[in-house]
């Protein structure tokens, strides 16, 4: 699929579940550069510049610079940082000014909650009324979901996933994200062991829907359709009728429906 705008206007969403395997840069991140190169106001082959939004906590030039590696790796594109300071918080006015002369925008890895904290209300909309691919990659993916299971390790005090994948957070917390995407995101899946976490989510009724994407993998949403590709899986969980989930996992090249 081509990731250009679909139909009404909504532009394809990209979720990278982390990871840096340099043999898969081309398959999770190729697909965003393509459509936001189709996006461009240069038009074909034209070289687009994207946006890289990171929570700075101390070490942002460098986390930066291993970004812009893989995505130059990936494809022709100009990567341009937009750091924030941990506890810094812009509205949908000030995002909208940073999106002005960019193609693409990629939301980076970190702290989750941080990431949430990051985008104050109108936020989403602001990405959205641009119609700029985005990606996501860890946090951004976790982010870009309309309830984001932001952390924590515990429900009701009972451990749902390891605790080094809690962020910081003892019990597991839903926050509002950017509502780019119907369901919610964990990512690291079989390397943090995080499904178990959005598991309880949605057996717990928080979520109708949750996707737990495994690292060096990208789930691509557009059309009603997600996409998966790269070296893992996506991890689809829904209630089942009775109680507990139903957990589907598709691998590269398959694809599962989405409400959007």
């Amino acid at each position: 699929m081509s990731g250009e705008a679909t139909d009404g206007g909504r532009a394809a969403v990209f979720l990278v579940g982390g990871g840096w395997d340099e043999s898969v840069a081309g398959v999770v991140h190729g697909p965003f550069l393509r459509a936001a190169a189709a996006r461009s106001a240069g038009g074909a082959g034209a070289v687009p510049r994207i946006l890289c939004v990171l929570v700075d906590e101390g070490d942002g030039t460098g986390q930066f610079d291993r970004y812009d590696v893989a995505l130059r790796r990936a494809g022709a594109c100009t990567p341009v940082p937009l750091l924030l300071p941990v506890g810094k918080r812009f509205d949908g006015g000030a995002l909208a000014e940073d999106l002005a002369d960019v193609d693409g925008v990629i939301v980076c890895g970190g702290l989750t909650p941080a990431y949430q904290e990051a985008f104050a209300a109108g936020a989403g909309e602001a990405l959205a009324a641009r119609g700029l691919p985005y990606a996501g990659f860890s946090a951004g993916a976790v982010v870009a979901a309309q309830d984001a299971v932001v952390g924590g390790w515990l429900v009701d005090g009972v451990p749902v996933c390891p605790p080094d994948a809690a962020e910081d957070l003892e019990e597991v917390e839903v926050r509002p994200g950017l509502g780019l995407v119907p369901f919610g995101v964990d990512v690291h899946a079989a390397q943090w062991g995080t499904s178990g976490r959005l598991a309880a989510v949605v057996a717990g009724g928080r979520l109708a829907h949750g996707v737990a994407v495994d690292e060096n993998t990208l789930v691509e949403v557009a059309d009603g359709r997600a996409r998966v590709a790269g070296l893992g899986r996506a991890h689809s969980l829904r209630p089942a009728p009775g109680g507990g989930v139903v957990v589907r996992s598709y691998g590269h090249e398959e694809s599962f429906a989405v409400t959007l």
